[in-house]
Parts: C-alpha cells; sequence; structure tokens
C-alpha cells in the first residue's frame, strides 16, 4: 500500500446541486488556500492558491498520466462520498489530488475549474482538434464551461438551447458562434447552413434530453463524433440507422483524467474568462434561502453559484 502525503487547505467553494444521504458536509467543487502540509510534502507552499480533484479513489489505483484513474472501482468524490467537502471551513486531502493555481486567479473563479476540468475532459474525448466545428446541446453550466473549452481550443462552437436566460448567458461569456433556439429554428437545418451542407465535426450532448440527441445524430457529418456528457437518469434512445449509414462514433465521458493541469493553464493564460458564469456570491448562512431555493425554482438564470464560509 502506498503512502501518500496531505496538504490541508483553507476552503473557498463553488456549490451546486446534487443529491447524498446525510450527514454529508457536501459539494465537491472548491478552491483554497494552503494553510499547512504534511511530512514529505516539499513542493506546495503554505499560503499558496490550489483546487482539489475531488476524487475518493483507492490507495493502490495508480493515478499516472496514462492511468484510467476515473474509471475505477468505487470511485466517488469527496462532498458526495464523504472526506469532507466544498461547504467545510478546512479539508486535508492526499497531495496527488491538489493543483496549484496562480494566486492571481479570483479563488471564486479557481473554484469553477471542477466543473471546468468536466468540459475539458470531454473535449479530449470527442478527438476534436482546431478548425472544427462543435454543436453543443444544452447551455447549462457544463454546457457553457464545455463551450469554453472548445473555443479556447479554436473550435467554432454552435449551440442549441431553449431558455433564453441561458441563449443570453452564452453569448454574453463569448462561448458561442452561433446560438440556435429550436422553439424557433430548424436547427438541423440551419447547421447545414452553417457548415455549407457537410454537418458538424462532433456534438456534445448536455441536457439527458432525447430530442436534442436526435438532433445531434441528424446534424453530424459522416464519420463525426457524438459525445454524451449528461449523466443520464432514464432510457434514451438514437436513431441506430443514421449511426451506421454515417458511420458515427457514440462515445460516453465522465468527470476527468488528468484534465486539472490542461484546464488550470487555459485559465492561467487568459484564454478562459471563469468570470461571467458566476451569477451570484452567497454567505454559507444564505446557503438555503438565495442558494438551494435559486437553484430548485429559478435554475436557468443560475450558472455557478459561490458560497463563502
Amino acid at each position: 500500500m502506498p503512502a501518500f502525503e496531505w496538504v490541508h487547505v483553507q476552503l473557498h467553494q463553488q456549490k451546486g446541486m446534487i443529491s447524498l444521504s446525510p450527514p454529508t458536509i457536501c459539494n465537491s467543487a472548491f478552491s483554497g488556500v494552503v494553510y499547512a502540509v504534511g511530512e514529505g510534502v516539499d513542493d506546495i507552499q503554505i499560503g499558496q492558491h490550489v483546487v482539489v480533484e475531488p476524487y475518493i479513489i483507492a490507495d493502490d489505483v495508480p493515478t499516472g498520466p496514462n492511468d484510467k484513474y476515473h474509471l475505477s472501482k468505487n470511485m466517488n468524490f469527496i462532498g458526495l462520498g464523504g472526506r469532507g467537502g466544498g461547504l467545510s471551513e478546512k479539508i486535508a486531502v492526499q497531495r496527488r489530488w491538489v493543483h496549484p493555481i496562480s494566486n492571481d486567479i479570483p479563488l471564486d473563479q479557481a473554484a469553477l475549474i471542477e466543473p471546468l476540468s468536466v468540459g475539458h475532459h470531454a473535449y479530449v474525448r470527442s478527438g476534436a482538434k482546431a478548425g472544427d466545428i462543435a454543436l453543443v446541446g444544452g447551455a447549462g453550466p457544463i454546457g457553457l464551461l464545455l463551450s469554453a473549452i472548445l473555443k479556447a481550443k479554436g473550435l467554432t462552437v454552435i449551440i442549441t438551447e431553449l431558455s433564453a436566460k441561458r441563449k443570453e448567458k452564452a453569448i454574453e461569456a463569448g462561448v458561442a458562434d452561433y446560438v440556435l433556439d429550436p422553439s424557433k429554428v430548424d436547427v438541423v437545418a440551419e447547421v447545414m447552413k452553417i457548415t455549407e451542407d457537410r454537418g458538424v465535426d462532433v456534438a456534445f450532448e448536455c441536457s439527458s434530453v432525447n430530442k436534442v440527441m436526435d438532433t445531434l445524430v441528424a446534424a453530424m457529418k459522416p464519420t463525426g463524433v457524438v459525445v454524451i456528457v449528461s449523466i443520464w437518469s432514464h432510457p434514451a434512445t438514437i436513431n441506430v440507422h443514421s449511426v451506421v449509414m454515417k458511420e458515427l462514433d457514440i462515445r460516453g465521458t465522465i468527470a476527468y483524467v488528468n484534465d486539472h493541469q490542461e484546464t488550470i493553464r487555459l485559465v492561467e493564460q487568459g484564454k478562459i474568462n471563469l468570470e461571467p458564469f458566476i451569477t451570484q456570491r452567497i454567505a454559507l448562512d444564505d446557503l438555503v434561502s438565495k442558494g438551494f431555493e435559486t437553484l430548485i425554482h429559478n435554475n436557468e438564470s443560475a450558472v455557478k453559484i459561490i458560497v463563502h464560509p
């Protein structure tokens, strides 16, 4: 059994909706400041700003560059499966999960590195490259942050979204070249105009809505790649005939694996601005009235709500 050094972090976190069994201190997306380090830690300094890759994974699972540790048995997350959480005041984590970030990046923005890394991993899974055209189905938090990654990597981004507020956020944040409302236009027909009748190179399903999946498949070019990003809680169907006749690849993606460093680099280099995605900042005492209530009753207006302990 390997030994792991520990880092102690004073937290500054971002909150989202989750499902868990009490008593649990929730939230798996957070940033913080190192206030103590364990024996053997010599590459992290007290006072350094960090983000945490919040995995709970067995100690004997390797986490090297080519290891698929995110698919390991019984994988879980801090804030979902115990071991503290982002709404704690302080937390101790193994050194391998701690990623330094420039102190020039505000801590509230740094708290979005975790969901941004979800988008980065989806991009990696797609095999997309600069110059490709991507269609993103759904402009919720992950769809928007994924789109930010795609723009930073040099793709043309088309977003399809019904919600007026989410469409506005996509335009405001500058993460989409085109925003299409399926209640007002034929999305597939518009995509074909944009792509000169070729279809998109890659598509990302971020909605858990079957009609969106159907649209993505119909809008694909032959040999294109559809990446399913959202976690479906219900069965789905897909037009298998189109998948076969166009030789499409349908790929799943979950969380992240060795994605944090590149995601952090994109933010530090100014290629991604996280400020537009923070839609509210609240105190811990307002977590229910201004946090959970907003996400339950007015979630279209919320991308990420930052909670200060």
